[in-house]
C-alpha cells in the first residue's frame, strides 16, 4: 500500500495554531461549544483551501478564517432572535439530480468510501466523529455522553476529520506534491 504524503498543514500546525484559535474564539463568544465548533471549521475549511493555494502565514490566514465565522455565527444568533422558525414551510423541492441513476450511483460509491474510511478509525474517534457529523451533537455534549474531556472531543474530531481527508484525497487521486 503506498504511504500517504503527511499534508503539511496538518498535523503540526493544527498543534501550533488550534489553542490560540479556540482561546480567541472563546473570549468571542458566551458558548464554549460554539467556540469549539468554530475552531474545528476553520481548520476544517484551512484544509479544504490548502489544496487550492500556498498559504504564507497560516496563522493569520487562520485568524482571519476564525473572525470571518465569528461574524457569521453573530449574524445567525442576531436572526434567531428576530426570527421564529416557522414549522408550516413546504418541503425543499426534488432537484432533477436526485432522480439521475448516474449521480445515484456516485453517491452511493462516496458512502462506501466514506465507510470503508472511518472503519479505519479507533472506535473512539469514530463515535466522535458520528455524535457531532452525523447526529448534529455539540463537543460538549459528546464529552459528557462519552465520558471524556472536551479537550480530548476536540482532538478525536480533528483527527478523524484529517484522516478522512487525506484517505480519501489519496483514493481519489489527490495527493499533495512531495
Amino acid at each position: 500500500m503506498p504511504r500517504l504524503t503527511p499534508d503539511p498543514l496538518s498535523a503540526d500546525s493544527f498543534r501550533r495554531f488550534y489553542g490560540d484559535i479556540l482561546h480567541y474564539l472563546r473570549k468571542r463568544t458566551d458558548n464554549p461549544s460554539d467556540a469549539a465548533d468554530m475552531t474545528q471549521d476553520v481548520f476544517t475549511q484551512w484544509l479544504d483551501y490548502g489544496e487550492r493555494a500556498k498559504v504564507e502565514q497560516p496563522r493569520a490566514f487562520l485568524f482571519q478564517m476564525a473572525r470571518n465565522l465569528l461574524r457569521d455565527h453573530w449574524r445567525r444568533q442576531k436572526v434567531r432572535h428576530i426570527v421564529q422558525p416557522n414549522h408550516d414551510t413546504a418541503p425543499e423541492p426534488v432537484t432533477d439530480d436526485q432522480h439521475d441513476p448516474l449521480a445515484g450511483a456516485q453517491r452511493l460509491q462516496r458512502l462506501e468510501q466514506l465507510k470503508g474510511v472511518l472503519a479505519e478509525l479507533s472506535p473512539r474517534r469514530r463515535e466522535a466523529l458520528m455524535l457531532h457529523r452525523f447526529e448534529g451533537l455539540s463537543q460538549a455534549q459528546i464529552a459528557e455522553r462519552m465520558g471524556i474531556s472536551l479537550s480530548m472531543v476536540e482532538k478525536h474530531i480533528a483527527f478523524a476529520l484529517l484522516h478522512c481527508k487525506q484517505r480519501l484525497d489519496h483514493e481519489n487521486g489527490m495527493e499533495q506534491p512531495e
